[in-house]
């Protein structure tokens, strides 16, 4: 079933205690895509998760894992698969290199060379013989992801993965993640409140909110779209002009006026500004970013 879509979701709803938390989801994510799952709190996408790897059932519809109900075919739709839901589970007694044994005795066809491949990948060689309970929680998470890869998984779920990781530790990740999808073609499906690092890390993103997808789209698309930025002496005037002389929308902050006014307003636009009396410092586009528009999208809703 290589031709087969690696995740499929199809109108997947789940109610608990007669409550409907997530409301028909359809998705679809395709091989070596790197594709992240964001949502405020509340949204769905703990559960939704927790659906994909069978941890727990949905009320009705279905998730496929390379043409593999999930439901139906559970042993070969999750042999696809390899997650880390919240943290990481290891054994802290025991060497890195111990807990990537235990993995190997269970799972059929993982060879010496591969779980050494793995140790070199994540960036363990140096540590790997020693106790878990002596690693940073970035070496943790290391291991977490060495686990989870380790049967050369199809489809890799992450939720949360970058927790408590300082800067060097999340450019690292985000490194590993793009060269799964690159060199070994992982599906990558990604659940993260750090929308800076989605932007840079994920190919398209899927939003959730109130149990339903509002917008899916590539990265490249969700950021397409530029604000005009005025620095001038009264933003606030300026907006008021905008919205009474061309029936614009925006935003001021601090000393700056920002809208998405088309190219071939801007210059009316500046002509009014000085005709009333305004002082224009600057004027300049610049790029939205996913966080502006995740927030545009969910009504401010907080994401976490």
């Amino acid at each position: 079933m290589m031709n087969k879509p690696v995740l499929e979701l199809i109108n997947l709803k789940k109610s608990i205690k007669g409550r409907e938390i997530i409301k028909g989801l359809n998705l679809t994510l395709n091989s070596s895509q790197v594709y992240g799952f964001l949502g405020p709190n509340g949204a769905g996408k703990t559960t939704t998760l927790r659906m994909i790897v069978g941890l727990i059932r949905p009320t009705s519809g279905s998730v496929n894992i390379c043409g593999y109900s999930i439901s139906k075919n559970y042993v070969k739709a999750i042999s696809n698969i390899g997650c880390i839901i919240e943290n990481p589970e290891m054994y802290k007694f025991l060497s890195g290199l111990d807990n990537l044994q235990m993995i190997q005795v269970m799972e059929k066809n993982i060879s010496n060379a591969r779980v050494d491949e793995v140790i070199e990948f994540v960036g363990l060689k140096n540590r790997v013989k020693d106790k878990v309970a002596t690693y940073s929680l970035g070496m943790k998470q290391r291991l977490g992801i060495a686990q989870a890869i380790l049967k050369k998984p199809r489809l890799l779920i992450l939720d949360e993965p970058t927790n408590g990781l300082d800067p060097a530790g999340i450019n690292e990740f985000r490194k590993l993640v793009r060269h799964l999808a690159a060199e070994e073609n992982m599906t990558v499906f990604v659940s993260s409140h750090l929308l800076s690092e989605v932007q840079m890390m994920c190919d398209q993103v899927a939003i959730i909110k109130q149990g339903l997808i509002v917008k899916t789209a590539d990265i490249k698309e969700f950021t397409r779209e530029e604000w005009v930025v005025w620095e001038m002496d009264d933003p606030q005037k300026a907006l008021e002009i905008m919205k009474e002389k061309f029936n614009l929308n925006g935003r001021v902050e601090n000393e700056s006026l920002q809208s998405t006014a088309p190219n071939t307003l801007v210059p009316d636009i500046n002509k009014a500004f000085i005709e009333s009396g305004l002082k224009v410092k600057f004027v300049g586009k610049r790029q939205k970013s996913l966080e502006e528009l995740f927030l545009e999208i969910t009504e401010g809703d907080i994401i976490a």
